[in-house]
Parts: structure tokens; sequence; C-alpha cells
């Protein structure tokens, strides 16, 4: 499976010609999957090595509409120079990335990445790019093999999966007989040891005490 992908690292790099023009700008991207991270470590590091303007994403990079990125392909220009903090930056997977970095080495895009050490301006760049994106597929596909193999595992052993119970019946329905008595959802709640989540998730309500 590796030597796949390194074959066709190979012969991608072979064929990308990086080009360059007199004037450029420096352009940065950053990306994180959720709200509960934050883009200040990667902006930090874009800004210090060289990007005048950033643009972001909030979002998996496992979606295709990323307005942040879009917008930063459509911002550069030929002799321009697009830097990253990681190369998963710019795909969701190997061959979005690779296409990618194509795209942008077709338009005189030059594609640097600070923590993988990559500079697409240089033949030695683009190769080390290819064989790093090469080794991440690898072991993702490794990573996502073993998960497999546990989960199928953990459910011929008996392991349920899913949301945990927080309720038995007899509580259900003492909840229920609380709320139908008038009782507030804090009152029921503060009784039975649970979150108003679970309590409305249980009696069917919308949040409203």
């Amino acid at each position: 499976m590796f030597g796949k992908y390194l074959v066709g690292h190979f012969r991608y790099n072979r064929s990308m010609v990086a080009t360059t023009a007199p004037s450029s700008t420096v352009v940065g991207y950053a990306r994180v999957s959720t709200l509960t991270q934050t883009l200040e470590q990667q902006t930090e590091q874009l800004t210090a090595a060289g990007a005048g303007r950033i643009f972001h994403d909030v979002m998996s990079g496992a979606r295709d509409d990323r307005p942040g990125f879009t917008e930063c392909l459509n911002y550069l220009r030929t002799g321009d120079t697009l830097i990253v903090w990681r190369l998963d930056r710019l795909g969701r997977n190997m061959r979005s990335i690779v296409n990618t970095l194509h795209d942008l080495t077709e338009r005189g895009v030059t594609v640097k990445s600070i923590h993988d050490g990559v500079d697409t301006s240089t033949s030695t760049g683009r190769m080390v790019a290819g064989i790093l994106m090469s080794i991440a597929e690898y072991e993702r596909e490794l990573i996502r093999e073993r998960t497999a193999l546990k989960l199928d595992h953990a459910r011929k052993s008996g392991v349920k999966f899913g949301r945990p119970v927080k309720l038995d019946a007899d509580q259900a329905a003492l909840a229920r007989r609380m709320k139908e008595s008038g009782e507030t959802a804090a009152t029921i709640c503060r009784t039975l040891s649970i979150g108003r989540t679970t309590l409305y998730r249980y009696l069917n309500l919308q949040p409203q005490d």
C-alpha cells in the first residue's frame, strides 16, 4: 500500500514546476476543527513566518465547503506564497492535498509548511512534500484498520456502544409524575441527580424552566 502512494507522489513531484514573479504576497491559512480549539498558535506562527494576511476556518478538514480556504485560493496570484501550519490544512485527504499543491504550483504559487518544513519552490521541497503525504496517508490507513479491528473485537466481547442510560424505568416514571404535579425542572433534577438535558430528553420537553 505504501509503495503505491509513494510511487504516485514521485511521479507527481517530477511533473511539478515552480514559477516566481517579481512582486509577491505572503498569505497564511489556518484551520481548527472545533470551537473549543484556538487559532492563536497557528496565526502567531504564520505571522512570524511572514504572512501579511491570514485566512482561516473553524471546521473539520473533511468538509469541502471551507469558505476561508476558498477565499484564500481566490486571493492568491502568480508569484504569491501560501504558508500553512501543516500540509493537512490544505485538504481532507492525501488526494485533495496533492491536487491543491498541483493546482497552486501550476498557478505559480509557492506553498510552505511550517510544521513539515516543506517549500515547493525547490525540487527537494516538492519531493519531501510527496513523501510526507504518502507516509501520513499510510499511517491514517493503519489507524483506521486498527480502530476497526478493536471495535469489532469489543462488539464480539459484548461491549455496548452508544449513549449510556441515565435513568431507569422507575426514575423516569418518577420524573414524569413530579412534572405532572407541577414540580419545576430544577427540583426534579436535584431529586434525581441529573442534568436538565437528560430530563428534557426523557420527558420530551423543550428547555423552559
